[in-house]
């Protein structure tokens, strides 16, 4: 069996039909188990709810920007390998945006509005990144990951002490953030510079600061 090469034009339906399914539909996932699926569903608070919903409707945005990352890096990386490694990453990837959102409507709250700019933006950094070669590439996702690990630690110290769904969600999100960059730099990955990282948190920031609300 030999592989399909695909043409521009079939590059680009497949690209903007995941766009459609990670925004507005149904990704494709790897079928694993909700890690909530045996948590207490404990009543929160009003004041409560409303926070653990923010709180989920920031990390299922920031799982959105990871299937764009990943989508823009498997398109633009040089090897096979790392655009497999790419595409398989982003399928679990597809496992948090769908807890996440299956949370959400638990939650009685929503997305963000902000979801398509957001991944927009996304897949362009991820295609840049991928165009600056593989080593690095794969340094983007590490150092991204790291990143995520912060900010799901901190999201685990601020959900609600009852709230056990959304924090086995995160729980399990944490562990396959950090297998993600431990494989990416097994593979070739290199460390960024400063100045990069530094812009990494930035823009995070504004995407957490913005979609807690919208």
């Amino acid at each position: 069996m030999t592989n399909r090469h695909y043409t521009p034009a079939d590059t680009l339906l497949i690209n903007f039909d995941q766009a459609l399914r990670t925004v507005f539909g149904q990704p494709k996932t790897t079928g694993r188990p909700n890690p909530a699926v045996n948590a207490s569903l404990a009543d929160l608070q009003p004041s409560e709810q409303r926070e653990a919903a923010r709180l989920m409707r920031v990390n299922h945005t920031g799982e959105v920007c990871a299937q764009a990352l990943y989508q823009g890096q498997a398109l633009t990386a040089q090897l096979d390998a790392v655009r497999d490694r790419m595409d398989q990453a982003a399928i679990e990837e597809n496992d948090h945006l769908a807890w996440c959102e299956t949370r959400l409507k638990e939650l009685d709250s929503h997305p963000s509005a902000l979801n398509p700019l957001f991944y927009a933006g996304a897949f362009a950094i991820g295609a840049l990144a991928g165009k600056a070669g593989d080593r690095w590439s794969l340094g983007f996702v590490a150092e991204t990951e790291h990143q995520v690990v912060d900010h799901l630690s901190a999201h685990l110290r601020r959900l609600p002490e009852y709230d056990q769904a959304s924090r086995a969600i995160l729980e399990q999100m944490k562990e396959d953030e950090a297998r993600h960059a431990t494989h990416a730099l097994a593979a070739g990955g290199a460390r960024l510079p400063l100045p990069i990282r530094m812009l990494m948190k930035g823009v995070a920031k504004v995407m957490t600061g913005t979609t807690y609300w919208i």
